[in-house]
């Protein structure tokens, strides 16, 4: 019989809905080992508040986690720096963040687990701390190196990568350079190919301005940048489409011919994602050396501890962390 998968899971934001979605994780039975970087008073807090049981186990990374029956929870404990308020940010506690996770991420690269799995931080806070930060994607690629990664959201039926990610709009246009797309467009590729096991792997490539530009009309960036950099990739043999208008490109129909949209900024892509699979979809960190998954959403820390916060997507990014673990053994 196989070893069940083990993910770390990082908790989050303290004062987001990040603690309890974990201890939710923790009432069903689950077909993977897990364990969870948090602050056991923390996570002990929020079981009252939500009613919920937990009997939590204290491990450590580099050791074998018990199997935990449904209201069991092995944890990795990381003491918050000041106790957290449900639905307060406080300042004080972006270290304990961080920390969780650097733990998570060389636990990864020291191969003690098969996949990390992160509930959602608020990057606010954390540079409101003094610290430069611009989310888990760019977090994790330096902690692994400084190695180049990519973005990828995942529903059913659906894949986005972003060329560019958090940015603000009037940067993105001058940041749709031939090297980062070229450069993007085979990472993209390969990554179909080794983690999702797409031997001849079909990419959408949307256009940065409305219509795909219209022949120069609308902008000039498709004709300069993007057709060329399609062009000489198709030459090599990579099956690309585009640059096409992004209004029309994820119809039901156009979906079905490829594996994966290359979108051009954030919310040229990732609003449609979220609309077609939000609370089952999930965020990947292509180019890492190990599996990151993450949810889909933010901290909701307006709803913290309500306890109406839906698991679907911390539960499909475990998910879709165990698949992507068993792919690669």
């Amino acid at each position: 019989m196989a070893t069940p998968v083990r993910l770390l899971v990082s908790s989050g934001e303290p004062a987001g809905i990040g603690p309890e979605l974990t201890i939710r994780l923790a009432q069903q039975r689950q077909p993977f080992s897990f364990a969870v970087i948090a602050d056991p008073v923390l996570l002990q807090q929020r079981a009252a508040m939500l009613n919920l049981p937990l009997q939590m186990h204290l491990v450590a990374v580099d050791e074998p986690w018990p199997t935990s029956s449904p209201g069991q929870l092995n944890v990795i404990a990381v003491p918050l720096a000041k106790t957290s308020a449900a639905g307060m940010l406080e300042n004080a506690n972006a270290d304990y963040v961080l920390r969780m996770l650097t733990i998570a991420g060389h636990a990864a690269l020291n191969h003690n687990v098969d996949a990390i799995v992160t509930a959602p931080v608020h990057k606010g806070v954390i540079n409101e701390a003094g610290v430069a930060f611009q989310g888990h994607t760019e977090f994790f690629a330096e902690l692994a190196g400084n190695v180049p990664v990519l973005m990828l959201l995942a529903c059913e039926g659906l894949r986005v990568a972003l060329l560019t990610t958090h940015m603000p709009l009037r940067a993105v246009a001058d940041a749709v350079t031939p090297e980062k797309l070229e450069h993007t467009l085979r990472l993209l590729h390969r990554e179909l190919q080794q983690k999702f096991a797409i031997s001849s792997p079909r990419i959408a490539v949307l256009g940065l301005n409305p219509h795909a530009g219209e022949g120069g009309h609308m902008g000039r960036e498709e004709i300069d940048v993007i057709q060329p950099v399609v062009a000489r990739l198709q030459a090599e043999g990579m099956t690309l489409l585009g640059p096409l208008s992004a209004d029309t490109a994820f119809t039901d129909d156009h979906r079905r011919r490829y594996d994966a949209v290359l979108a051009m900024y954030h919310d040229q892509g990732l609003p449609v994602l979220k609309t077609l699979g939000f609370h089952r979809s999930v965020n990947i960190t292509l180019g890492l050396p190990f599996i990151r998954t993450s949810v889909d959403h933010g901290t909701a820390l307006d709803i913290a501890a309500r306890g109406i916060a839906d698991t679907g997507s911390l539960q499909y990014a475990c998910e879709q962390a165990v698949l992507l673990a068993n792919a690669s053994r």
